[in-house]
């Protein structure tokens, strides 16, 4: 019986080994497959970087003409607007102006002009008043003498 219990050992000890071989190079397999796909995700994102820029340069152009070209069209736009209001304004102004005249209302550069002259008007009246009263006083003063 020694002998039977001899060979169990040794076939135990000899599944030992072949299991501690197996183990050992599962590892060594599971090492070699992360260092693989660390290798590999590093080459595909570098892959996906360089990919991206491709694809950046290309739209950046495509991006920037509709850019311009939008702003071309704004611009356009805006210029049309800017003169159908100044053309709008102008019409405005003209047919107010004239129906202020027909009701006898003037324009106030009008009445600017007509308070300016009235200003001068004025000071022209008290220069006058001045000198006809230095007069009717030379005059009285030169009746008392005589």
């Amino acid at each position: 019986m020694s002998s039977d219990n001899q060979n169990d050992q040794d076939r135990d000890v000899q599944l030992a080994g072949k299991i501690k071989d197996s183990a050992r190079q599962i590892w060594l397999a599971g090492l070699g497959a992360y260092t693989k796909a660390e290798e590999d995700a590093g080459k595909f994102f570098d892959r996906l970087v360089h990919e991206g820029e491709e694809l950046e340069s290309k739209t950046r152009g495509v991006v920037e003409r509709h850019v311009r070209n939008v702003e071309g069209r704004v611009e356009e736009v805006k210029e049309r607007a800017t003169g159908t209001w100044d053309r709008l304004e102008g019409l405005f102004d003209e047919r107010v102006s004239g129906a202020l005249r027909r009701l006898g209302i003037h324009r106030r550069e009008e009445i600017e002009a007509l308070e300016s002259r009235i200003a001068a008007l004025e000071s022209e009246l008290a220069t006058v008043r001045k000198e006809q009263k230095k007069a009717a006083q030379k005059a009285g003063s030169g009746k008392k003498q005589g």
